[in-house]
């Protein structure tokens, strides 16, 4: 199978794209690169593995993205996700929470870029799929184009050719990761730089993107863009997703449309006792600034939660954003 398609993806964010999530952002672009949460090797090896693993295959093209440090643990997490049938593995080098530095996970280990390699070098040698790295673009005093260079050059030797790189440095000590997705400034032209000086490496854009058209002109200057928080809280932005930058010809589906054909999908997770609130807190956003939407919001919000939620509840909402 050809490697996915980097050009437009969605970015993994804890908490949030979870696989409901994800089967709902499916239904709005069949294109886009949808990635998990990240799920951490400890919680792989040692855990639920048919749970962290679970995904609907409808969600495809899917990443599973991983966070360690352990070459060996991460390989063989690796592994796990390639027999599940993932299409990309992740690793997470951007992370700046505390618990997941104290764990040396994520952001804190681009000071480490030759146990970034190994790692990289381990999945690679474990999988046939391809193995990605998303990291910041600095941390802390660490914040020029030529330390970021160095952590690109000593990772991409050991076989890594896709990086993501979100535009912010990470401030990993008083800084909450809320924080870090806001303060520290967008440098765009240091990720456009990267792309000059590693033309033969693919690199993906993220931070701070809140439209298609912005997207458009990132393109201008590297292989891909990725999308978060306004693909999360303004999903309806991927409806156009598939014409505008995968040249289909398919007609862009009514808000209402959407939510018809994932009435399916809630009906079975239900019966398989999902409650509805772990799924309905994902379509939030759908009819954001449309008629009848704050009503929409606050109907789910207030009755999804209540015990036995069932299918009627979507049902009555979407009757309050009828044209």
């Amino acid at each position: 199978m050809p490697a996915p398609s980097h050009i437009f993806c969605v970015a993994p964010m804890m908490d949030w794209t979870d696989r409901h999530c994800r089967y709902f952002l499916r239904l709005l672009s069949k294109h886009a690169m949808l990635y998990t949460e990240m799920v951490t090797t400890g919680a792989l090896i040692h855990g639920d593995k048919a749970r962290f693993l679970k995904f609907n295959p409808e969600e495809q093209p899917l990443a599973i993205q991983l966070g360690g440090s352990n070459p060996k643990e991460l390989a063989e997490c690796a592994k796990l996700a390639e027999d599940a049938g993932y299409l990309e593995v992740n690793l997470n080098i951007g992370c700046p929470s505390d618990r997941v530095q104290n764990g040396k996970m994520g952001a804190c280990l681009m000071a480490e870029p030759e146990l970034v390699a190994e790692c990289v070098a381990a999945m690679k040698n474990s999988v046939k799929i391809p193995v990605t790295v998303k990291s910041r673009i600095g941390i802390d005093d660490m914040d020029s184009y030529d330390e970021l260079a160095d952590f690109i050059s000593v990772v991409s030797s050991a076989g890594c050719s896709s990086f993501i790189l979100h535009a912010r440095i990470a401030i990993l000590k008083g800084l909450s990761p809320k924080q870090n997705r806001d303060i520290p400034p967008l440098n765009y032209q240091r990720v456009y730089d990267i792309k000059r000086n590693f033309p033969d490496l693919e690199i993906i854009i993220n931070g701070g993107i809140k439209s298609l058209t912005e997207a458009h002109e990132h393109l201008q200057h590297v292989d891909g863009v990725m999308l978060g928080r306004e693909a999360y809280q303004h999903p309806y932005i991927l409806s156009a997703v598939d014409q505008e930058f995968f040249n289909l010809t398919d007609s862009i589906p009514e808000r209402l449309k959407v939510l018809e054909y994932f009435l399916p999908y809630v009906a079975d997770e239900l019966k398989q006792g999902t409650a509805l609130r772990h799924i309905t807190r994902h379509i939030l956003g759908l009819f954001q600034s449309q008629p009848g939407g704050k009503k929409f919001r606050r109907y789910l919000s207030e009755n999804a939660y209540k015990p036995g939620a069932d299918l009627s509840i979507l049902e009555h909402a979407m009757l309050l954003v009828q044209p």
